[in-house]
């Protein structure tokens, strides 16, 4: 299994991105390829022998996956973010090859994120409702896009992430589809790699994404009656959650607009895939 490997940066992190880039080294010196996207900005300073890409404008984040998906050959794509790295490489790429090798239904891979001063890491970095105990492997129905190996011919026959998301649920909306089309994700806390334990930063933006995209989710990938439940259960926990009117605002505007745009082409997942996703403990109602 050849392994590729795509960073994402904006250029606005050059000493964390030099670390993510030498945490690779043993990957490639074992035959993997490595391949840089910068997202609207250069790339520089860069070893012999990595590829980078020079995107004219911040497409996003899964814009920017996706050109460093289409740059790369490898049979499984890792993902890493430029403010994380692999704290044991040469063993992380055996593992991932080993079990990408041994089950042709496996599409992705999403990492344990750990925490390198100790911590106890993020809960939103464990893709799944019971996210107490980041050290159990599970099915899940989603996964963290900057900590995770993508068979990239999954990849490529599910479509990809939506361009259009920017970012905020690209992952989901590409693992509806993939497991719609028969194929398995996992979290696997034996693949490990190391992020800076950072507040999950929320601003007008993030609401204003957050809320479009559940729409553009819903109206994609979900039979209609799901769809209307779905979005109906976030409508209300936003709401019931919320402290700040001005963060509701930027959600209730992001949610209308998401009714305004073309969402893509429509392609509802089947009952049976909705019932998957329930027995792996997350139905596509929440």
């Amino acid at each position: 299994m050849k392994l590729s490997i795509v960073i994402l940066t904006m250029g606005n992190r050059p000493a964390e991105l030099e670390r993510a880039i030498q945490s690779t080294a043993e990957l490639r010196l074992a035959g993997a390829e490595l391949v840089v996207v910068g997202n609207g900005a250069d790339v520089l300073g860069v070893p012999d022998g990595v590829q980078t890409i020079r995107l004219a404008e911040n497409a996003g984040v899964a814009g920017g996956r996706n050109a460093g998906v289409r740059a790369c050959s490898g049979d499984v794509v890792l993902f890493l973010d430029d403010d994380g790295w692999y704290p044991d490489p040469a063993a992380l790429g055996e593992h991932v090859a080993g079990r990408f090798g041994a089950d042709p239904a496996l599409a992705v891979l999403s990492f344990r994120v750990v925490d390198p001063a100790g911590g106890p890491g993020a809960r939103w970095h464990v893709p799944r409702l019971r996210a107490g105990d980041p050290e159990r492997s599970s099915p899940v129905t989603t996964f963290a896009g900057g900590a995770c190996a993508i068979r990239r011919s999954a990849y490529l026959e599910a479509g990809g992430l939506p361009d259009a998301f920017f970012y905020a649920h690209e992952e989901t909306d590409l693992s509806w589809r993939l497991i719609d089309l028969g194929y398995r994700l996992e979290y696997d806390a034996a693949a490990t790699m190391c992020h800076p334990a950072v507040p999950n930063a929320r601003h007008a933006a993030w609401y204003r994404l957050d809320g479009r995209n559940r729409v553009l989710l819903a109206r994609r990938n979900l039979p209609w009656p799901l769809a209307f439940g779905y979005l109906a259960d976030w409508l209300v926990l936003t709401v019931a959650r919320e402290r700040s009117v001005g963060a509701i605002r930027a959600w209730l505007s992001g949610f209308a607009e998401g009714w305004r745009m073309d969402p893509g082409r429509r392609q509802p997942i089947s009952l049976r895939t909705a019932w998957r996703m329930t027995r792996a403990g997350r139905p596509p109602l929440i």
